[in-house]
């Protein structure tokens, strides 16, 4: 369904406080004072105007010019720049940009489905269109003085604990999922010319995945992870990000490293990231997460005694600016380091060449005229396009976990009508769809908005989120006189960012005790109950052993037309086809493994394993997603090119990418789907690879490519070559090599259980052993 303007009426206007412009200025490089410097001759290189600015400016300037809230150089016409600007579903509230809600202008920004929703559609070509539209909106916003050109955005630390507060921002528990979404987003973000069309950060590097868990906080978490952890599950997102799509920034994190605070970690910025990696072709930098560098104190690290030698030891290791957050002290005591020679003016001056490099590459210091972004204005905000765009984000990715007798989807006609129920449904509720790191949204569709547009006969009724049971309940009463009153019971519920946010982890993952006993309450009436779940993971063992329960749909963190996309899918207007892009654990897990706990493997007596890798007892497993339909799956039998008995040093010699073998495609996988049912649906094919090769113990099972195909007929039978990779097909050992090993293979298509078929599994061996990558290993 396309979204008008006249459909949307009523559903835009002010959702927030004032915010006024932030004042960001392109240089004057025709009548200011740098009209003169090399950095505004856009013949030179990059590197060279970058070098002629820091050359120009005096020490003073210099270190008024090494934290996120650059006070610039008046006396160069150098203006001040906020680097700071969030952009992860969307143009996001931050210090560097600016909604305006005094005007009819830039005062909202298209949000799409969050990172979790996004990544389970499974579709890189949608991430990438998400990625164009948001770097489209943001120059709009760069160009109109409301923005900076760097985007702290994305987030990329594989998820791989239900507990963590900012899951949510991620796309997923896999690395292989995870580097497919970061390539297509940051492609998106950055684009394809010579000038960035914004500067994507990835964030944080490395092993950041804890928040605030008994007591146990991020800003003094020591991630204890060993080599062969850290190549395999942690690292590589940011191998994609910087080594292949070679993205102009990067965030470090709060947590240590094996003892090492992120941002002083001179194995991870400079021995793996800038040497081995070779992030070094743009002169990319490296910016801290906000008040890390603080964090080296006594009170949390204890990894140095003052500021100035905080500071010091986060520039002289690779840190290049430095975040604080607005209303805190400047604890970065960059002119105490500078008095003290702890900090040398030779580490100043190349964090300084590398940040305007950034900039220069991005179009600061050029005519806006003279690069293809410079047109962009406030009419490419919001566009019908990015509307309609935000709303598929909403639909592909949401997750059918249960469908009885194949209740949805509903059908409404006859003057049907519904109750709709849960802390999330309500007209004033929308901003829950949003989830984590969201700007000002165009409008909000929360689901009794949708119920309105779409004409449906609907009764109203709140619910809880996780208050106390028995205590103030004032949803019990109501929600079940509009039950009483409708034929089918929608329940809106599931996790918020009350539960699960930045600074704070859960404790328990099983349903909040008031909305399942508010949902059995509602199924005892003996009418469909159809659960929207909203937010995070939770033990849905309760919902799907309930007889009474017909369906589970998953929605995540859905954006602005989270209520339409609901409706959407309920009424069969589009039909389910996304995949779980984490593992649904059971509430006990909690129990059986510390969130501190960084291994991936089993440990005996100590973690029953983590992911659909190592860990085999999933509520629902990684990679589940129901359908309105059937699908039988396939993979031809006639081998492809190498499945035939071959040799490791055979592989390798045939693969033309010396330097980055992994990259090499191995071979292509043909897969068949075919609709053997009565509705039309995408269907994702998701292919596993499994054997015995390489270090004990071996992991359950691996995904090594997928692919989305859309719009199958029934009956229709569609073909597809899905890649695969010789890095998928290599496993790391102890050191964190990453080798072929001899073995017996074996690709499966599909998920066991799900997705059905009689030929989805191919077997080859491949012998001998040979080594694709020697990792750096640690100094010290």
């Amino acid at each position: 369904m396309k979204l008008s303007r006249t459909l949307l009426a009523g559903l835009t206007g002010p959702l927030f406080g004032t915010q006024g412009a932030n004042g960001f200025t392109f240089p004057d490089c025709v009548n200011g004072p740098l009209a003169g410097n090399t950095v505004c001759d856009t013949k030179a290189s990059p590197s060279d105007r970058a070098a002629a600015l820091v050359k120009a400016m005096t020490a003073n300037e210099k270190l008024a010019n090494l934290v996120d809230n650059s006070k610039g150089a008046p006396r160069l016409g150098l203006p001040s720049y906020q680097w700071w600007n969030e952009g992860l579903h969307g143009v996001a509230a931050s210090p560097g940009v600016s909604f305006n809600r005094n005007g009819t202008t830039f005062g909202y920004a298209t949000s799409f489905a969050n990172a979790i929703t996004l990544a389970s559609a499974f579709d890189d070509e949608l991430v990438l269109k998400v990625g164009e539209a948001i770097s489209t909106e943001a120059r709009a916003f760069i160009n109109a003085g409301r923005a900076g050109l760097e985007f702290w955005t994305p987030n990329i630390n594989p998820y791989k604990d239900p507990r963590w507060g900012r899951g949510a921002e991620t796309p997923g528990e896999d690395p292989f999922r995870v580097k497919g979404y970061t390539a297509a987003i940051v492609a998106g973000l950055e684009g394809n010319q010579a000038i960035r069309k914004v500067i994507a950060t990835c964030k944080h590097y490395a092993a950041y995945d804890l928040e605030r868990w008994k007591g146990v906080v991020r800003y003094a978490f020591n991630a204890i992870v060993s080599m062969q952890d850290l190549t395999e599950y942690y690292l590589p997102p940011f191998q994609q990000c910087a080594r292949d799509s070679k993205a102009g920034s990067i965030m470090c994190s709060y947590n240590a490293l094996n003892g090492t605070p992120a941002c002083a970690n001179t194995y991870l910025m400079n021995d793996i990231l800038r040497e081995h990696w070779g992030w070094t072709e743009h002169n990319n930098f490296i910016t801290s997460d906000c008040n890390a560098i603080k964090d080296f104190l006594p009170d949390e690290h204890n990894y140095s005694s003052t500021p100035a030698e905080a500071a010091a030891v986060a520039y002289t290791s690779g840190t290049d600016t430095v975040c604080e957050v607005p209303g805190w002290p400047p604890f970065t005591d960059v002119i105490g380091a500078y008095n003290q020679t702890l900090l040398s003016e030779a580490t100043i001056d190349t964090a300084l060449r590398r940040l305007y490099e950034g900039l220069i590459r991005a179009g600061y210091f050029d005519p806006q005229s003279s690069h293809p972004y410079g047109s962009i204005g406030w009419s490419d905000v919001n566009t019908p396009e990015h509307q309609v765009l935000a709303l598929q984000t909403a639909t592909d990715g949401a997750v059918l976990l249960k469908n009885i007798n194949s209740t949805l989807p509903i059908s409404l006609t006859g003057n049907k009508s519904i109750a709709l129920v849960g802390h999330w449904a309500g007209w004033a509720t929308g901003s829950k769809m949003l989830g984590p790191y969201s700007g000002i949204p165009p409008f909000l569709i929360t689901p009794e908005a949708a119920a309105i547009l779409y004409n449906i006969t609907y009764y109203p009724a709140p619910g809880p989120v996780a208050q106390p049971g028995g205590v103030n309940d004032s949803w019990t009463n109501s929600s079940l006189s509009a039950a009483a009153k409708a034929d089918i019971i929608i329940y809106c519920g599931g996790t918020d960012m009350s539960i699960a946010s930045e600074d704070k982890d859960r404790e328990s993952i099983a349903w909040p005790a008031s909305q399942l006993s508010h949902i059995e309450t509602l199924a005892s009436l003996g009418k469909p109950v159809i659960v929207a779940q909203l937010g995070d993971q939770v033990d849905d063992s309760p919902l799907l052993a309930n007889p009474n329960i017909s369906a589970v749909l998953w929605m995540g963190y859905p954006g602005q037309a989270g209520g339409l996309a609901l409706f959407d899918i309920l009424t069969g207007r589009t039909a389910p086809a996304g995949r779980l892009a984490v593992t649904q654990y059971p509430a006990e897990y909690v129990d059986q493994v510390p969130l501190t706990e960084m291994a991936l493997r089993p440990i005996t007596g100590a973690s029953p394993g983590r992911t659909y890798r190592w860990y085999d007892d999933a509520v629902l497993p990684f990679g589940h997603g129901q359908h309105y339909t059937s699908f039988s799956v396939g993979i031809s039998k006639t081998n492809p090119t190498n499945l035939s008995s071959t040799s490791s040093k055979e592989v390798l010699a045939s693969c033309a990418n010396k330097e980055k073998p992994d990259l090499c495609v191995f071979t292509t996988v043909p897969v068949s789907i075919t609709n053997t049912g009565k509705t039309m649906s995408d269907y994702v094919a998701l292919l596993f690879l499994r054997g015995e090769f390489g270090p004990k113990p071996y992991p359950i099972k691996t995904l090594v490519g997928y692919k989305r195909l859309r719009a199958i007929k029934p009956g229709e039978t569609r073909e597809a070559a899905i890649e695969v990779k010789l890095g998928e097909l290599a496993r790391r050992n102890e050191m964190g090599d990453l080798l072929l090993y001899g073995g017996k293979y074996e690709f499966v298509l599909g998920v066991e259980g799900l997705d059905e078929g009689t030929a989805k599994t191919l077997e080859f061996q491949i012998d001998g052993e040979e080594m694709l990558e020697r990792f750096p290993q640690p100094k010290n």
